[in-house]
């Protein structure tokens, strides 16, 4: 950013709009000074459009994965204006689906300034976003020179554009946009886009109708032989998705989650590979008992034609949708429709001989290049990602579900070849071999997930929290008060590999949910309670900060409208969270935090992110508490909770907490800080 100010402000190029450069921190506060910047400052209702630099890794090519919402016209900047293009419509529907786990400052300006923008980020080397390995010198310097070209020429053409100061009148529409590898952006508005896919569809109603409707004694045996073969394509698929997800409970199960994560090779040697042979192993049992008389070329394109009309269904559902990603299904039918019409009277004359498979492989190159360069980046974003997803979610089950996937794509315009070929034996044998040996290092512990090498570190994430907890019952007495270390794995491994390291950390000091807490009655930073469930409770000796956390019931009114208002008061270090449980017949009707309306967090329980400056009065609130006619039991109306996280300066450590994060291993990130915890009921 300071590169390409210095630029425009050096350029004897005028511009004819503003450029404000906003350089803003506390993104990890959950965005708060983008939403302070947006909602507060005098310039943010001039701003008719933003660019918005992200990283979900560390260099490589930045992503465009979010544009928007609607106005088309920035899509057309960054086509016109971008040197060295990578941007996508499929990364864009997958981020704001909300599968992956991640915010950024855009939705802020999207949501609260109502201006629209480009989000992008870069996403290589995922593995030490936010470690103490993320550091400047690896981002290469190719890096920041193309993310550089690319966002100064975007902004000089935004800066200039005649479009910026009407931004309203273009503001409707979305569009398909998809960088060919890296050369150009196409881009078309998604209402074109929907014509192209039902042209296409048509094409295919028209290719398979005329095979259809051919005299009936020509069209028995091929309607009968489409149906079984779709049946049959269905059913290899589904065995090999269930035998990749047999294989991958059984590798989490026995304790080899995340092999794979510091060598990515042997998710493909082991799930891939079982993907294909069992996706082989079903059509040759077909080919050889079930169509035993009729002729591999009858079968090849039998089965051409079933591939076909499962992309188009694909495409058909995707449109339906209102998807703009389904202009990938209608490359997946266009080419290889357009291919099996060039080849098709080579094919009959002459057979499966080379000339026909060179120009099956030639008309195939695009969608199938295309849909590599997807996959690449898809791994690139979503395997790092895994190894900081939790410990809920099995990180081995979604990889061989998206290698699975991914192999039913691939394969799916050479099942044909199946029934061309004369056998399939050495085929399976080999795939099957590399499978087998794989699942046998594996389950031995060979491939260790994680890597400290400086070159190329693949370090397991891990959370110390040294605290103190006390709890306190409708009286305000103390009912029960503990110190110790909270210890967060952060993948699915937990600390099965770090206890030979540690013994101290082993299964017999796993923390227990206190269920009548909000939050499980942990200090939770954020609310990821429902990704980590499984978290280990080292007991340690009690903390004492030098700026202790107070918290205080200032008042307790009745309201008008029945309800019962109560008022408080925390002081405390600069990171707060504030946890409420309502008790059963009470709900929470408003509360004096954002636009007034209490949400939930997953689970039930209300959370509060609360952040300061280092001069700030006490922070005073209240919450409001509707009791239902059936009164609430003894136990109060709602139990409310505050931590206090020390982040920074002297109360930040602890002499234990110090001795304990030593003891980690080099391949171990541990994040680690002092807090602690107290409970209230009301």
């Amino acid at each position: 950013m300071l590169e390409v100010l210095r630029v425009l402000s050096t350029s004897s190029e005028a511009l004819h709009h503003a450029v404000i450069f906003l350089f803003n921190g506390a993104e990890e506060n959950v965005l708060q000074a983008s939403h302070g910047f947006i909602t507060q400052h005098p310039w943010a209702g001039l701003i008719r459009a933003f660019i918005n630099l992200e990283a979900a890794g560390v260099g490589g090519k930045e992503l465009v994965f979010q544009t928007g919402p609607e106005n088309p016209w920035l899509v057309q900047a960054y086509v016109s204006a971008a040197k060295h293009p990578f941007a996508s419509v499929v990364a864009q529907e997958v981020f704001q689906s909300g599968i992956i786990p991640s915010d950024t400052d855009f939705r802020v300006y999207r949501d609260f300034g109502n201006i629209p923008g480009i989000d992008l980020a870069f996403i290589e080397n995922g593995y030490i976003y936010h470690t103490k390995y993320d550091t400047a010198d690896r981002i290469l310097t190719d890096s920041i020179q193309r993310a550089g070209d690319n966002i100064l020429a975007v902004l000089k053409y935004l800066a200039t554009s005649d479009m910026l100061a009407a931004a309203s009148k273009y503001r409707h529409g979305n569009m398909v946009f998809f960088d060919v590898l890296g050369l150009f952006v196409i881009a078309y508005p998604s209402r074109i886009g929907s014509i192209i896919n039902c042209m296409v569809v048509m094409a295919v109603v028209l290719y398979l109708g005329k095979k259809l409707l051919q005299p009936r004694h020509k069209t028995d045996n091929y309607t009968k032989d489409f149906l079984c073969g779709l049946g049959i394509t269905l059913m290899s698929w589904f065995t090999s998705l269930v035998t990749v997800l047999i294989i991958a409970v059984f590798i989490s199960l026995i304790g080899q989650s995340l092999s794979w994560y510091n060598h990515f090779y042997v998710s493909v040697c082991l799930y891939g590979t079982a993907a294909v042979a069992k996706i082989i192993f079903i059509h040759t049992l077909a080919k050889r008992f079930y169509y035993v008389n009729a002729s591999d070329q009858y079968l090849g394109e039998v089965f051409f034609d079933i591939s076909l009309f499962v992309h188009c269904g694909f495409l058909v559902t995707l449109t339906y949708q209102g998807l703009c990603s389904a202009f990938i299904s209608a490359i997946w039918v266009a080419f290889p429709l357009l291919t099996k019409l060039c080849v098709h009277k080579d094919l009959k004359q002459h057979g499966a001989q080379g000339k026909f498979i060179a120009f099956y492989l030639l008309g195939m190159f695009i969608p199938y290049l295309y849909a590599l360069y997807l996959i690449w980046a898809v791994f690139e974003m979503f395997t790092p990602i895994l190894g900081r997803s939790g410990s809920e979610i099995p990180p081995d089950v979604v990889l061989a579900s998206i290698l699975a996937g991914c192999t039913m794509i691939l394969s799916s315009y050479f099942i044909n070849f199946i029934y061309l070929a004369k056998s399939t034996k050495k085929t399976m044998l080999m795939l099957t071999l590399v499978c087998a040996v794989t699942f046998l290092l594996v389950c031995s512990g060979t491939f260790f997930p994680y890597s400290s090498n400086p070159a190329n570190p693949k370090p397991k994430r891990v959370f110390l929290q040294h605290m103190t907890r006390t709890f306190h019952d409708l009286d305000g007495n103390v009912v029960k008060r503990d110190s110790g270390i909270w210890i967060n794995g952060f993948d699915y491994t937990g600390m099965s590999h770090v206890t030979p390291h540690i013994p101290e950390i082993n299964d017999t000091i796993r923390a227990h949910c206190e269920e009548s807490a909000p939050l499980c009655g942990f200090p939770w930073y954020l609310p990821v309670h429902f990704l980590i469930r499984k978290n280990w409770y080292l007991p340690a000796p009690e903390v004492s900060p030098t700026n202790p956390a107070h918290f205080r019931l200032i008042s307790k009114e009745q309201t008008p409208w029945d309800s019962v208002k109560l008022t408080f008061e925390a002081t405390g270090p600069s990171h707060m969270s504030f946890y409420v449980r309502a008790h059963k017949g009470s709900t929470l009707s408003q509360w004096s935090l954002g636009n007034g309306t209490p949400v939930t967090s997953r689970g039930g329980d209300y959370f509060v992110f609360y952040s300061h400056g280092l001069q700030a009065s006490a922070w005073q609130f209240w919450i409001e508490v509707q009791v239902s006619e059936e009164r609430p039991d003894a136990g109060g109306m709602v139990t409310v909770a505050i931590a206090a996280h020390y982040l920074s300066g002297e109360d930040k450590r602890s002499s234990r907490l110090d001795a304990l994060k030593e003891k980690f291993p080099d391949w171990t990130f541990p994040s680690a800080w002092v807090c602690t915890y107290n409970l209230f009921v009301f």
